[in-house]
């Protein structure tokens, strides 16, 4: 029964008593079949001509989307993207080299032969492939540790007659290839969730330590000293002991290049950064001064007359294809794995920042599988391990690159500096390179504000990335991200300990769902039966994007689309339509000029949260994220049954904005659903009578009441 008192509807609920058993007489249940594992098996080896074709569209994306390339809108803007992204990638790998205790010019091959493979095999469209800066150190651990430049080499036969750089390239390949052979049988086995487990908590403290180990790491190339490569525990107190020890050996040549090269290139980075929606394409401030620099010092002959270490010679052209030392392999089994999963986690967060902004999707398992085949290609030609870089994909991505037919330019810029002009980056003074290293470490120590932040709404997240952070400067990167998962494992066991990776749709019953429950008109519920967390946060993204039927960034990107040709037509006269006046359309009414956009059916949906008992600081950006994106596209959006303790939380963490607001929160389930058929009548029209509706609330409320 249903009354009004002052401005507040009143509702009285009158229904049996039941017990579990007279409610099981009542409402017939029905068992989901669970399949069993020969199922699975049947299912997995049973193959058709669908399937055949979706296996090859999937290991050769490149199919896919140059099926659809637009050469007149889209190849111009991958030339000058490629372009672009070239020169930086030339840079970036002499540069990034250095970190990884190996000649530069080797940098050039990792960037060159892993973005050829990707074009094939790579999901991502934007991202550019090649060295990246925490992985180029890891390897450099690896190498001073087998090869170290004080003492003698571990006794591997395969270093007999070889050099330092020799030993030292030999171990570099032999780790690449097995970091790859790592990621390809991950790929392969369909793993590529295991970068979930890694939260971003955790991967910002892991990228802040990181950038301090390259920061300390470089110091010996801006002041010009002679620095023996340490690695493992407390490796980074002992090179600052060292270098404090040597610093009145300080070259002040390299000294004043660095401070200049720091300093006009801050400066202008933060000018591309101010002014980057009027600027055309971001100012190349890295090769501009790197080229100065090339000039004045063989000009002025810097490595004669101040003694300043320099690139030195540039090879021309490439080697035969090796294979990998088996002793190698045996010896760095340990340190390849961190290296395989951090290298996917990081390339893998960056396609997924672009795929979600250019509306197109990526594939964990086969950006395993490309990146897997890339570096066991890459090994063969001496290439070391490839990830992706942050600013050179934003290179890419902002100079107006379109497909991956950028990155293969950009591999043909590179190619041409190797086969050709190489010779021109030999008087380059190795300070410079490290100069432009510390610059673009920015980004990563920035994330030291980020404390603050982490303490005043969520200390168990800040005390994962103080332990993550602290562990991997002291231990060192491979020990210390080993321990920074144990550590964030530990600080949310208690609250994580009994979730489950399911989400359910509608409302279940001990996982028997009562044929009777009614689900008005343009109405969805969706019950989240575990906490949620960094670990299952993208999992529950994915399967609300399946419950309402429809992917509410794609709605949002063609609405969009339709309402700028339909302004469009508005100023050209070629249209009158006095509804739009004011621009509101009905999107599931017939648009004119023929215009179509998916029509959304739903108008409300409920979340269930009687069961989500904790939610970290990543679920919250992810869930507010997906709040935003439906309401965006006009869904009514629901929680109920949350928490206290979550709902606290939120308010703590400024969860609250202009789009999502507190009043979406209702006590019960029942609550929310009589508001939704108060606002929206309809729903009950189209399909049932009022006593219909009544029965469906009883029977959620009773759902509601297991759930407590």
């Amino acid at each position: 029964n249903f009354e009004r008192i002052g401005h507040r509807q009143q509702y009285v609920v009158a229904r049996p008593l039941y017990s579990e058993d007279s409610f099981a007489e009542d409402h017939e249940k029905i068992y989901r079949h669970h399949k069993t594992m020969l199922d699975h098996v049947k299912q997995y080896f049973t193959c058709d001509s669908k399937r055949a074709k979706n296996a090859a569209l999937s290991l050769l994306p490149v199919i896919s989307w140059m099926k659809i390339y637009r050469i007149k809108e889209w190849l111009l803007s991958d030339i000058v993207s490629g372009v672009s992204t070239g020169l930086v990638a030339v840079l970036q790998g002499l540069a990034y080299c250095l970190l990884a205790s190996l000649p530069a010019w080797y940098g050039l091959f990792s960037a060159f032969f892993p973005v050829i493979t990707y074009f094939f095999l790579g999901t991502s469209r934007h991202i550019s492939v090649g060295p990246f800066p925490v992985l180029c150190l890891m390897i450099g651990s690896v190498v001073t540790r087998l090869v170290p430049d004080e003492g003698q080499p571990l006794n591997i036969t395969a270093f007999e007659g070889l050099s330092i750089d020799e030993r030292r390239v030999l171990v570099a390949y032999s780790v690449t290839f097995l970091t790859g052979i790592m990621q390809l049988a991950m790929g392969m086995l369909q793993v590529g969730f295991v970068v979930m487990y890694l939260s971003d908590t955790l991967v910002s403290g892991f990228t802040t330590a990181a950038a301090i180990h390259i920061l300390v790491s470089q110091l010996k190339f801006v002041l010009g000293l002679q620095v023996p490569g340490i690695s493992g525990p407390l490796s980074i107190i002992y090179t600052l002991e060292i270098i404090f020890n040597k610093i009145t050996s300080t070259n002040v040549c390299d000294v004043v290049i660095s401070l200049v090269i720091m300093g006009v290139v801050f400066i202008v980075k933060e000018i591309n950064d101010r002014f980057k929606s009027k600027l055309p394409v971001p100012i190349p401030i890295e090769v501009i001064m790197t080229v100065i620099a090339c000039g004045v010092s063989f000009a002025f002959d810097f490595k004669t007359r101040y003694g300043i270490d320099t690139v030195g010679h540039i090879p021309k052209g490439y080697e035969s294809p090796v294979a990998p030392n088996i002793h190698i392999l045996q010896e760095t089994a340990v340190e390849a794995f961190p290296m395989a999963i951090v290298g996917f986690a990081v390339a893998f967060s960056v396609a997924k920042v672009y795929s979600v902004k250019h509306d197109y999707t990526i594939d964990g398992n086969q950006e395993l599988i490309a990146f897997g085949v890339s570096n066991i290609f890459g090994a063969s030609f001496k290439s070391f391990a490839a990830s992706t870089s942050l600013s050179r994909s934003a290179v890419q991505e902002s100079t107006g690159g379109k497909t991956q037919v950028a990155g293969l330019l950009s591999a043909i810029i590179v190619m041409i500096v190797t086969l050709a002009i190489g010779f021109l980056l030999e008087p380059l003074p190795k300070s410079v390179l490290g100069a432009v290293v510390i610059v673009n470490l920015k980004g990563m120590l920035m994330q030291f504000s980020e404390v603050p932040y982490l303490w005043r709404r969520d200390k168990p997240d800040c005390m994962v990335w103080l332990g993550t952070c602290f562990a991997s400067i002291i231990l060192g990167l491979d020990l210390g991200l080993a321990v920074a998962a144990l550590f964030a494992l530990i600080c949310n066991y208690p609250a994580h300990s009994s979730s489950k990776n399911v989400f359910t749709l509608q409302c279940d019953v001990n996982g028997k769902a009562p044929p009777q429950i009614y689900e008005p008109e343009g109405v969805k519920i969706f019950r989240i039966p575990s906490p949620i967390f960094f670990a299952n946060i993208e999992f529950f993204r994915s399967k609300l994007v399946e419950a309402v039927g429809f992917n509410p960034l794609r709605v949002l990107r063609k609405r969009n689309k339709a309402l700028r040709m339909i302004r469009k037509l508005l100023k050209k006269g070629d249209l009158q339509w006095t509804s739009l006046t004011t621009l509101r359309i009905d999107w599931n009414a017939e648009l004119p000029a023929n215009i179509v956009v998916p029509s959304v059916d739903l108008h409300s949906l409920i979340l269930d949260f009687a069961a989500v008992s904790f939610l970290d600081i990543s679920a919250l950006k992810g869930l507010k994220t997906a709040l935003k994106e439906l309401i965006r596209v006009e869904i009514d959006v629901y929680i109920v049954a949350c928490d206290p303790y979550i709902l606290e939380k939120l308010y703590h963490c400024c969860f609250f904005d202009d789009e999502v607001q507190p009043s979406m929160f209702f006590l019960t389930l029942h609550d929310a659903m009589l508001h939704i058929l108060e606002k929206h009548p309809e729903s009950t029209e189209k399909k049932s009578n009022y006593e219909k509706v009544k029965k469906t609330i009883i029977n959620v409320r009773k759902n509601e009441c297991a759930a407590e």
